[in-house]
């Protein structure tokens, strides 16, 4: 039996976002909801970006469907309509998908070649491995 996606907004993949739109979500999934003004003072100083910046991946944000507004007043607030941990799971299903063609084995192998991986990283994949196999 094979499940639509589009058949209930809860199985719907997370959308694809870009580095930037990640930035402006990551503020709102610390706290929200947040005006543009709000998520600005979070992302723009390190980001040298302006408000108007930040307004306009607001708005791909919203068309996306990862973000969802409501009037206060004059303003919008703006707030995440996917987890985090959702985003993470799509996202990193893309990259195994896109880079080690839907294997997750040569990406352990990629990262421990380049040296990427460090000993508590090891010691955590041997446990999440171990509980796997139980």
């Amino acid at each position: 039996m094979s499940v639509n996606p589009d058949d209930d907004g809860s199985d719907r993949a997370a959308p694809e976002i870009s580095g930037a739109e990640h930035a402006v979500m990551e503020a709102l999934w610390q706290r929200s909801p947040l005006t543009a003004q709000e998520v600005c003072e979070e992302v723009c100083g390190p980001r040298g970006w302006s408000l108007a910046t930040v307004k306009t991946l607001l708005s791909r944000l919203v068309v996306k469907q990862a973000v969802e507004t409501e009037p206060d007043g004059k303003r919008f607030l703006y707030s995440p309509l996917m987890e985090r941990s959702d985003y993470v799971g799509t996202e990193s299903r893309r990259l195994v998908d896109r880079l080690f063609g839907g294997r997750a084995a040569p990406l352990f192998a990629h990262l421990a070649q380049s040296e990427a991986l460090t000993e508590d990283d090891i010691v955590e994949i041997e446990a999440l491995l171990k509980e796997l196999k139980s």
